[in-house]
Formats: structure tokens, C-alpha cells, sequence
């Protein structure tokens, strides 16, 4: 029976060439997972994942394994490096894919929500969310037909205007000015029955008020906006570059400029096919670079090759951030992100545990 399961067929060929190897190293030490995982102070089911290929082994372990197997561990590294590119693209294609899935899911739920909203749902007969809905052609609340006041007949309607006549008569006797002939010969509305007019004047009245503040608003906005004097009309002070050039970012992204500043470049999207090594320089034994990513309009420091102990700092401008190796077996180091608007901006530095010290140019 063969020691080690077929890698997954839709693995990427640099991961597979990396676990291959990795695999072959284990098995031409002799040891088993067990043994190897107390050796390198990684554990069993970790190693497992790492050489059944469904993760990648990290920096550190990569090292203890080339202690381990007695392996130069400066091409192994290489081929870890190739491996992880390898594997950030796979996990942007994944969660470009997921976005996309999810983002069509959610559109056809609010399709399907509108239609229902459009029809009244599934059965709907008069009824939503609960309520019935009034019948076409009857006016008021929940279906209610408006009540009219009872008329007069007649005989009421002569009796009331002999009866008004009388007290308007009793009215110029007595002295007040008499009511205009309009008044005289205008029907009056039944006992009960709103006066006409009277929803239009309300309307007027509203819509009066609405329109003085309206112009309040407008006088205001004016006043503030012209308090600065000689400075030009609508005038606003140009945005900074970070904050314009970034204003639409790849998929994956979640961040850009200024807002990167200090965050891990892997965290936020900005590694993988994103990133370029812009400098670099050797001290010891140790590679120095400033890796540089245009998307995000960052740019980081990182040092492999290290040991425990050894610093790499970036610094643009006055802005500084700084990593170290901490872990026994890691051998490689980077610092959070510096918004920068190109890599020759930034400059990076490295301080080893043996005393020596480089920086890039």
C-alpha cells in the first residue's frame, strides 16, 4: 500500500511540485509523520494537511523541515515561494468566485421578493402583510364608504332660509354692516357638512408654509456657503492621490492607500498577483526586499533567510513600520503596509541578531 494518497487532480502544478518534494524529503529521512511533527514542532494533523496537499505548509515549517532532512533550506524556500504565489491566486480566484455566487443569490431573492411584493404573494386575494386591502371604487379607511349628511327637504329648506332672512332683517336694524349680496343668495352647506373651500384654503395654507421654507433653507446654504470671503464659488481643496487613485480596487482588495497604512498585505487582498519585488539587497546571508503593490498603493518590507532575532524595517517619509523573526525555525519576516505613491518612495532596512545591517538603495 503506498504511503501517501494521489494529490487532488485540480491542485495548481507549482503546489503540487512543492508537496511532491516535500513528501520526498520525508520519506527519504525515514521518519514518520509522528516523528517528524515532534522534530519540527509542528503537529501531526498539520503535517498531514501539508503533504496531502490540502494546505500549505508555512515558511517556518518549511525550514524545519530542510533542518530536519538535512536540505539546503535556501531552495527550498524558493520553491515554497512559488507555491505560496501559487496558492494566493487559487484563493483569489475562490473568493471572486464566492462574491459572484453570493452576489446572485442575493439578486434573485430580491427578485423574487419584488415580484411577490408586485403580485400580493402567492394566493393573495385583497389581503397583505396581513391587512385587507379596500375594494376599487369605495373611498375612506379599510373599505368604508363615506357617509353624506342627511339633506333637507323642501319645505326644511324654505322654513331655514324665511327663518335666516328674518335674522339678517334684525341685523340691519340693529346697526352691523349688512352681508354682501353673495352671502345673501349663497346656499349654505346642510348642518354638518364641511364648508366649501375650507380643504382648499388648508392646502393653500400648507403649501405657503412649505415654499417660505424652502427659501429658508436655500437662504441659509447661500449665507454659509459665500461667509469665506474671496475664496471662489463651490471651490474644494484637491483630494490627495492615494485617496483618487484608488477609488476603484480589484476584487479581493480591502484596502487602498492611507487606509492600508500598518495592516498585514495578505490580510487585506494586496499580495499575490498584486505584488511586485521593487528593491532588494543582500546582508549576510539574509535577502532584503521592499515589495510594492500598485493596487493598493502600498509598499511593505520583508527579509528571508533569516533567523530568530533578526528586524526588517520600511520607512517613506516620516511613516515607519517594522517586523521580526520571534519563532525558532521562521525564516522569514515582513512589516505592515506603508501608503506610498510609487516603490521609490519607500526604503527598506535590516537588522540581523549577529550585528550586521544593509538597506536597500
Amino acid at each position: 500500500m503506498p504511503r501517501w494518497k494521489d494529490l487532488p487532480e485540480d491542485l495548481d502544478p507549482q503546489i503540487k511540485e512543492f508537496t511532491s518534494q516535500i513528501r520526498r524529503l520525508v520519506d527519504r529521512s525515514g521518519l514518520s509523520v509522528a516523528a517528524l511533527a515532534d522534530r519540527t514542532g509542528y503537529s501531526k494533523t498539520s503535517w498531514e494537511r501539508y503533504l496531502g496537499g490540502r494546505l500549505l505548509a508555512p515558511k517556518g515549517a518549511v525550514v524545519a523541515l530542510a533542518e530536519v532532512t538535512g536540505t539546503n533550506p535556501v531552495h527550498l524556500s524558493t520553491m515554497w515561494e512559488l507555491a505560496e504565489r501559487a496558492w494566493s491566486r487559487a484563493e483569489n480566484r475562490h473568493d471572486r468566485t464566492m462574491e459572484a455566487i453570493r452576489i446572485s443569490q442575493a439578486r434573485a431573492a430580491l427578485g423574487d421578493f419584488g415580484a411577490a411584493e408586485a403580485t400580493g404573494g402567492p394566493g393573495s386575494s385583497g389581503r397583505r402583510n396581513g391587512s385587507v386591502t379596500a375594494p376599487l371604487g369605495i373611498a375612506g379607511p379599510a373599505g368604508v364608504s363615506p357617509t353624506i349628511p342627511p339633506q333637507p327637504t323642501g319645505d326644511e329648506a324654505d322654513a331655514r332660509d324665511a327663518k335666516r332672512a328674518g335674522d339678517e332683517g334684525a341685523g340691519l336694524a340693529s346697526g352691523p354692516a349688512a352681508p354682501n349680496a353673495y352671502d345673501a343668495q349663497a346656499p349654505r352647506p346642510a348642518d354638518g357638512a364641511p364648508e366649501p373651500g375650507g380643504g382648499g384654503r388648508q392646502r393653500l395654507v400648507m403649501f405657503l408654509a412649505g415654499l417660505v421654507g424652502v427659501l429658508v433653507v436655500i437662504g441659509a446654504v447661500f449665507f454659509l456657503t459665500n461667509r469665506g470671503g474671496g475664496k471662489h464659488e463651490g471651490a474644494a481643496p484637491p483630494p490627495s492621490p492615494t485617496a483618487t487613485r484608488h477609488a476603484s480596487t480589484p476584487p479581493g482588495v480591502r484596502c487602498a492607500g492611507s487606509a492600508c497604512t500598518g495592516k498585514d498585505a495578505e490580510a487585506m487582498g494586496c499580495s499575490g498577483d498584486l505584488v511586485t519585488t521593487a528593491k532588494t539587497a543582500t546582508v549576510g546571508t539574509t535577502t532584503l526586499e521592499v515589495r510594492y503593490s500598485k493596487a493598493c498603493g502600498t509598499a511593505w518590507g520583508r527579509i528571508t533567510g533569516a533567523t530568530r532575532g533578526d528586524k526588517v524595517e520600511l520607512s517613506a517619509g516620516t511613516v515607519r513600520q517594522s517586523g521580526e523573526i520571534t519563532a525558532t525555525g521562521d525564516a522569514i519576516a515582513y512589516t505592515p503596509m506603508v501608503a506610498v505613491n510609487n516603490a521609490a518612495e519607500a526604503r527598506a532596512c535590516a537588522t540581523l541578531v549577529s550585528g550586521r545591517t544593509g538597506c536597500t538603495k
